[in-house]
């Protein structure tokens, strides 16, 4: 049983405002999920013009998928940097393909603007990746952290007895 009840995960709150989980901690393993990592990156820092129109999309779109937990959006974590990076957990792949190519919905209008009016431009460029991680194929540790990554989006125990090792969190015994 969970001893903590994960927060929402909205990918917006600012890990400093998280209180910290003393102590050893796991995220309980015993789900599938999607773990998509989208971003982009600003190549041309002298030209804010041809980037800073792209970077509200991603707030924007995060917001949307926190207020309709239906989509299958988990929860997630951005950083920011040159090169932006959001972190993402979806209940299933077809659940972010939907939310993908949904037209009913952030996500696509704004990628064609951006194939409209960036994509042959090297001034900022876009990637992801996407993993479908089975059930019992991973694990985590989190010691003395905020609840983070899939330890904000699913529930976390604390670790003792057959979780003390990997192998035991990742299986499951």
């Amino acid at each position: 049983m969970a001893d903590a009840a994960p927060e929402p995960a909205s990918g917006i709150r600012p890990d400093m405002f998280r209180a910290v989980r003393p102590g050893r901690w796991t995220a309980d393993s015993s789900e599938s999920f999607v773990l998509f990592l989208i971003g982009m990156r600003i190549n041309a820092l002298w030209k804010p013009w041809t980037w800073a129109p792209v970077l509200p999309t991603m707030p924007a779109m995060i917001r949307e998928l926190a207020r309709q937990p239906e989509l299958g959006y988990l929860g997630g974590d951005v950083w920011l940097g040159r090169t932006i990076l959001c972190v993402q957990y979806w209940k299933d792949f077809d659940s972010l393909e939907a939310y993908a190519r949904g037209a009913d919905h952030l996500h696509l209008p704004a990628w064609r603007k951006f194939n409209r009016l960036r994509a042959s431009s090297p001034d900022v460029g876009v990637w992801h990746e996407t993993y479908e991680i089975k059930r019992g194929n991973w694990e985590s540790i989190y010691v003395n952290m905020p609840p983070f990554g899939a330890g904000r989006v699913f529930p976390a125990s604390r670790i003792s007895g057959y979780n003390e090792a990997a192998r035991g969190r990742r299986d499951g015994r």
